[in-house]
């Protein structure tokens, strides 16, 4: 599939014929004007950009290097087993292939957080020669702050990353409740990825329009081989999912009993009654998530220490929160503050 680098460094507005995208904006001035920001921040090459699938930004380029390592957790540790290190992440052993840390602040979650974002950047970057990162919204956003810090943002290879959504809220880009925008303005416009390397849905579409849209853009991103597929499941698999966790246990927009957490067909779905508004939304399914070649689970703050303690603690429950359904087929690591861990 076309990465669309001649499309974007031309000037015309003619409409983009490629997979993922379905029309272009006029210029990176009328973009800029849409997301309320500065048409400076914009390079030269992407003065038409698409607005769908393959969206965003652009600059050039590099590589990651590597930091602290983690440990493997079970899931039905004990209380006594979660100890906290002043300036240190706490691991430790045992059934599960879960891993948790634990940090004093979620400064320290955020440094570590980068390190391991950064190595897995290496790895694929050397594996596969492309590196593919799903982000979902809220706090983790903030988390990733590091990474727009040396060394990383002279060290790794943007040019490699292609960034997707694990879901989207159905408003436009520029709309306060836009996904895109907070990554955006937090991240996004901070580092020199290529602006075909970014994929955002088409707001243009219906909710149900949207996902079918997004599976589409995933479907061919497969074929081209930027996107893994794996083996085991015949769903996508992307090198790493960035998750956050709502207070009710939701991840993605699959929220606790909804019918969706149970979708098995679908790579990407929609929903148009969510119990957190905005109502529309679409968002990865779980055979999609669980196909992951790894999963970061970022969780700060005491309001989801009662959750995280369900889903890492020792009492038994047959009622699963989405949360405790994230089971990559690689690995999974907790990335945990100290007050998100204070129950455990």
């Amino acid at each position: 599939m076309s990465r669309y680098s001649s499309t974007l460094a031309n000037k015309s507005s003619s409409t983009l014929s490629s997979f993922c995208a379905l029309r272009l904006a006029s210029s990176s001035r009328a973009l800029a004007a849409n997301l309320r920001i500065s048409p400076t921040q914009f390079s030269p090459l992407r003065r038409s950009l698409p607005l769908t699938s393959a969206y965003i930004i652009g600059k050039p380029l590099f590589c990651s290097r590597s930091h602290r390592r983690i440990s493997v957790l079970s899931r039905n540790s004990s209380r006594s087993q979660f100890r906290i290190k002043s300036s240190m992440a706490e691991t430790v052993t045992g059934k599960s292939k879960g891993k948790v840390e634990v940090f004093d602040t979620e400064e320290e979650l955020a440094v570590s957080l980068a390190k391991y974002t950064a190595d897995l950047s290496e790895k694929f970057c050397k594996e596969r020669g492309s590196f593919s990162v799903v982000v979902s919204g809220g706090s983790l956003i903030k988390s990733l702050r590091k990474l727009v810090e040396p060394p990383y943002i002279d060290s790794i290879d943007w040019s490699k990353w292609h960034v997707f959504w694990v879901d989207e809220r159905v408003v436009p880009k520029d709309h306060p409740d836009s996904n895109y925008l907070l990554a955006y303005d937090a991240f996004l416009s901070k580092i020199p990825i290529p602006s075909g390397n970014v994929y955002a849905i088409n707001d243009a579409l219906s909710a149900e329009g949207a996902a079918d849209d997004y599976e589409t853009c995933l479907r061919h991103l497969v074929k081209s081989k930027i996107v893994d597929i794996s083996e085991a499941t015949g769903f996508p698999k992307f090198d790493v999912m960035l998750l956050g966790m709502g207070p009710d246990g939701h991840v993605a927009s699959l929220f606790p009993g909804h019918p969706l957490v149970h979708e098995k067909e679908k790579w990407v779905t929609f929903i148009k009654e969510s119990p957190k508004p905005p109502p529309e939304r679409i968002t990865f399914t779980f055979p999609v998530i669980n196909s992951s070649a790894n999963i970061a689970l970022v969780v700060a703050g005491a309001g989801k220490a009662d959750v995280v303690h369900k889903s890492l603690g020792d009492s038994e429950s047959s009622d699963l929160l989405p949360v405790q359904m994230v089971s990559p087929e690689g690995e999974l690591v907790w990335f945990l503050d100290k007050a998100a861990a204070s129950k455990l």
